[in-house]
């Protein structure tokens, strides 16, 4: 008992800092650059830890520096440690008028330009004062950063049960994937699409994401014969260039390309996209409270999501013939979602697999 008080009174903020950051590279080197600071720092510092806690917690290795079993144990509880002290600053954050509160979010590069402004600007109405880190990254990698305790919650998709534990997955909504190409193009007046794919450069997204997937079950639903060449990628910004200046046809989750379509600058080519769909949603830690303006930030995201969900089924609705849109549900109009976003008022869904 005494040894573990001694432990405890030893145990530094910068001890966690250190120690977390190594566990979500895996490398000393991107670690230290994360925190600014030098890599012989980072070194000394978790062998602190380590003689402090009486365990080896990584085992370093050709493969960078991969938590022990002790290492995985103390993770979540170092994690919740580092949360607590977040959610205290922003508390004071909150109360006074002079600090200012930080959140970190991650969300999918694909996802982000169809919800995150819309989100930013609700949550802004009553948190005016926060500085908001958004991280944009491919779904493997935010879901490390989130159980690690570098951001407060994910909004992306459904992994691997594997990959989700210790996490809760909220649907928020659900979109297709779409072939979009810049407009007056080459192939918005041809018959024979699939034949002629090939003479252009195709943009996918990256090999092993869900939407790839959706976007080889596309193309051979449509009978386009193996691609001999093709580009990867989840930059939104590189990838719409591509459509517009390369004549590049780009598998795109619809919401990293409504403003383009709305804007008549890309167009959608009429090949059939049923059963594309993948669904987006709101990922958190099961084993941490979100701090108030995280809270109030999740919130904001659902109301957006909601506005979004209704939209996406109008529009579907409109485009099956025979089919009638059906009213949009009242479940936004049930609670006042700037008050929700001003108190902190939120609730979780876990998945149930």
């Amino acid at each position: 008992m005494q040894r573990r008080r001694l432990a405890d009174s030893r145990v530094k903020f910068r001890h966690l800092q250190c120690f977390l950051a190594v566990a979500q590279f895996g490398s000393v080197q991107k670690a230290a650059e994360s925190l600014s600071i030098t890599q012989p720092a980072v070194s000394k510092t978790v062998a602190e830890l380590e003689a402090v806690l009486g365990v080896k917690l990584f085992e370093r290795g050709r493969r960078g520096a991969v938590p022990t079993r002790e290492g995985l144990l103390f993770m979540p509880h170092a994690s919740a440690c580092v949360s607590a002290l977040r959610q205290g600053v922003d508390l004071l954050a909150r109360d006074g008028n002079t600090t200012t509160a930080t959140v970190d979010i991650g969300v999918l590069p694909t996802v982000a330009p169809s919800l995150v402004p819309a989100a930013l600007r609700v949550f802004a109405a009553h948190w005016p004062h926060v500085i908001v880190r958004l991280a944009t990254a491919a779904n493997a990698e935010l879901l490390e950063r989130l159980k690690s305790g570098a951001i407060a919650f994910a909004v992306g998709r459904l992994a691997d049960p594997e990959r989700m534990v210790g996490l809760s997955f909220e649907q928020l909504y659900s979109e297709p994937l779409l072939a979009v190409v810049r407009a007056g193009h080459p192939l918005v007046q041809r018959a024979d699409l699939h034949a002629a794919l090939d003479r252009f450069t195709i943009v996918l997204p990256p090999y092993g994401t869900l939407i790839r997937q959706a976007a080889d079950n596309l193309l051979k639903t449509w009978g386009v014969p193996p691609l001999s060449s093709f580009v990867e990628m989840l930059s939104v910004s590189v990838a719409r260039l591509l459509a517009l200046q390369n004549d590049a046809v780009w598998f795109a989750p619809a919401g990293a390309v409504e403003y383009d379509l709305e804007q008549g600058t890309l167009v959608r080519l009429p090949m059939p996209h049923a059963g594309s769909e993948e669904p987006v949603g709101l990922i958190q830690r099961t084993d941490a409270e979100p701090s108030p303006v995280a809270r109030a930030l999740i919130d904001a995201v659902r109301h957006v999501a909601r506005e979004r969900a209704a939209s996406l089924s109008t529009r579907a609705a409109r485009s099956t013939p025979g089919r009638t849109a059906k009213p949009a549900r009242k479940t936004a109009s049930r609670r006042n979602p700037a008050k929700a976003a001003a108190t902190g008022e939120t609730g979780r869904a876990r998945t149930r697999r």
